[in-house]
């Protein structure tokens, strides 16, 4: 678990420059002013207003050290972190003696996967806030981060001791600790995180997992039924709950639950996916050149499921429209500024395909989405009426396993994710008048450090009669699949 401090706003303002005439409606303000409205604004999550403040600011001050540093922060929570780097990494040049600011340069560095550059930039901090209980916190993530267990380990308890209450450090060490198989400390750590603040959702969450990896369902269970007795209308607790019990088991997952985790993981997605070995979007990209040809951007295509945009990509040139959709507000922010996107929706995939002119599509992909479905009856069906004939369906899904017992069509794990019988996806797909020409077997990624075992599945609109194939073309050479 990354829990980490931006620090919005720490550092007083001093200057006094005043902006220029209009800047509001009644009068000119100082600088100190401006900026402190422009935080206010940014702690408010009014983003947009608070980036035209501070680029107002900017215009008049470019080297104002302090609204470099914000303005950085709010580009990196837009998901542009390259621009991030560059207006933090100013501000430090023009200032560096705060630790919150090194500690932030490090988070960004962190989250896009600059282990080497966040540790310098921790280190840094810790050394001007030597006594900063979160700093060392962080740095246990990215020790962690770094497959440096012993230094991360330290670092939490450092945090622990110089803030025996700080709930997030007894929270992470207790999920290394459970990473490490040393069960009964990492219990201890979680149960001691629940004693300082019971109601918190991310220990619950972490200590039911714990109890999950140990194949402890029924503690795992106890700790989700609390919870939904605590907060009844908490889907989390629900959707997990159902998943260690088996009982109440609905036939997908909420959209308030999948927009919850998925909002929550949207600044570590990439990076803590890359670690995973996530192959999810290369699979697909790898199956649609037999299918579809040599790309030639003629295609009018779906990202379902789009997330980041870690698709996208991988399959632009085979569009002259893309369209991505995605419950989570957080996660489009981070696909847009890969500019492969003609348009980002957020929407429920379903609700969103249904909505679409019938017959308006060539090809609809899904990484790692519908594994938040049970039944795929209605995402299935609403996907071969937006389909063009001759068009695809190509998505990634778990697998249950094959092991000659009778097999339900589809089950949800106890790690929240439903997995599907091969046999039922023929079946869901040939009901919904979608033919599955492919049902390829495939390592999706991997979890405590196991491979999850999946499926990439191609299926077909039929051709009309005498309709010519299209898009495919001829060439005797399959064009290999693009890579980001």
């Amino acid at each position: 678990m990354k829990t980490r401090n931006k620090h919005i706003g720490r550092r007083p303002v001093t200057q006094a420059q005043q902006l220029p005439p209009g800047f509001t409606p009644a009068k000119q303000v100082s600088l100190d002013d401006a900026l402190k409205l422009a935080i206010a604004m940014h702690r408010a999550h009014g983003l947009d207003d608070a980036e035209k403040v501070y680029a107002r600011i900017l215009a008049v001050a470019p080297d104002h050290a302090d609204t470099l540093h914000f303005m950085g922060v709010l580009q990196h929570q837009r998901g542009r972190s390259e621009q991030a780097l560059a207006l933090i990494r100013r501000s430090l040049a023009l200032n560096g003696s705060l630790p919150d600011w090194h500690n932030n340069l490090g988070n960004v560095l962190l989250e896009t996967g600059h282990l080497d550059e966040a540790a310098a930039a921790y280190e840094e901090a810790v050394r001007l806030g030597p006594d900063r209980a979160d700093i060392y916190n962080n740095l246990g993530v990215l020790r962690r981060e770094q497959g440096r267990p012993e230094a991360s380990e330290a670092a939490y308890r450092r945090a622990i001791e110089l803030d025996p209450k700080y709930i997030d450090a007894h929270t992470n060490l207790g999920v290394l600790l459970q990473n490490l198989l040393r069960s009964q400390e990492a219990l201890d750590a979680l149960s001691k995180a629940l004693e300082l603040k019971p109601r918190y959702g991310r220990t619950r969450q972490a200590l039911g997992m714990a109890y999950y990896m140990l194949g402890r369902f029924d503690d795992a269970a106890q700790v989700y039924r609390d919870w939904l007795q605590e907060e009844p209308d908490n889907e989390e607790a629900r959707h997990h709950l159902a998943a260690c019990s088996g009982l109440a088991v609905p036939e997908r997952a909420t959209d308030a639950y999948v927009e919850h985790v998925f909002d929550g993981f949207a600044d570590t997605f990439d990076a803590k996916l890359a670690k995973l070995s996530y192959r999810a979007p290369q699979l697909i990209a790898q199956a649609l050149p037999s299918l579809l040809g040599e790309p030639n951007g003629t295609l009018d295509v779906l990202d379902a499921g789009c997330g980041t945009g870690l698709c996208g990509p991988l399959i632009a040139a085979y569009a002259r429209r893309m369209v991505g959709v995605d419950l989570s507000a957080r996660m489009l922010a981070r696909a847009e500024p890969r500019q492969v996107y003609d348009a980002l929706h957020k929407a429920e995939l379903t609700a969103f395909i249904e909505g679409e002119d019938a017959e308006s599509l060539d090809l609809i992909v899904s990484a790692d989405t519908l594994c938040y479905f049970g039944d795929l009856g209605a995402v299935t069906r609403a996907a071969a009426r937006a389909l063009r004939s001759g068009g695809w369906l190509v998505f990634t899904v778990e697998s249950i396993p094959d092991d000659g017992a009778e097999a339900p069509d589809f089950r949800l794990n106890p790690h929240g994710r439903y997995a599907h019988r091969a046999g039922y996806l023929h079946e869901v797909l040939g009901a919904a008048g979608l033919t599955a020409t492919d049902v390829q077997p495939a390592h999706l990624r991997l979890e405590a450090d196991k491979p999850v075992e999946g499926f990439v599945v191609s299926a077909r609109k039929a051709l009309q009669p005498s309709q010519p194939e299209q898009h495919k073309h001829t060439s005797c050479e399959t064009a290999p699949a693009r890579s980001s």
